[in-house]
């Protein structure tokens, strides 16, 4: 899998434990973690803690999480990634966060089509899919946006917080 992907402005870059002091930055932001299933952090090691859990899904082709930088400053701004890859079935969920200063800006949909290419055209996958909590009305409109299908809510599907919550199921075929 590759480690790297490029857009005009952005760099997605495997996420690393050198990267945990700026991701920590981000992740302590309760504006930022309000709808991701994590609590804000505290303490930088919970971000090295973080990454080291995912470099763990990635050595077993499960999931890839993204340093988001920006290219002209050379700075982290956020993550994103394949929550979950599933080879077997074709497809995997994506997941997605900016730091707050960098909202509204058109990186998000910037990175989220990097994925879809990287996905779609290079892992073959078929079906992305996108999990949001039905208050996440920023998220929602950048999924219409990009044209994912809104497929309905999954009831009190996962457990976020020690709270189970609604999640809307979004997603995209790779024939749309």
């Amino acid at each position: 899998m590759i480690t790297e992907l490029q857009t005009e402005r952005l760099v997605l870059k495997k996420m690393e434990v050198s990267d945990s002091s700026s991701l920590f930055k981000i992740w302590s932001d309760s504006e930022v973690t309000r709808f991701i299933n994590i609590y804000s952090l505290t303490d930088e090691s919970q971000a090295i803690e973080i990454i080291e859990m995912l470099d763990g899904l990635y050595q077993e082709d499960k999931a890839i999480r993204y340093s988001i930088i920006q290219s002209e400053s050379n700075k982290i701004i956020g993550s994103c990634g394949y929550n979950s890859l599933d080879f077997e079935n074709l497809k995997a969920e994506i997941g997605y966060e900016l730091g707050k200063e960098y909202w509204d800006n058109g990186f998000a949909s910037e990175a989220i089509l990097a994925l879809l290419d990287y996905a779609f055209n290079m892992l073959n996958l078929n079906r992305i899919e996108a999990k949001v909590e039905p208050e996440n009305s920023n998220s929602i409109r950048l999924l219409e946006k990009l044209h994912f299908q809104f497929e309905g809510t999954l009831r009190k599907s996962e457990k976020s917080k020690d709270t189970f919550i609604d999640l809307n199921m979004y997603s995209k075929l790779k024939t749309y």
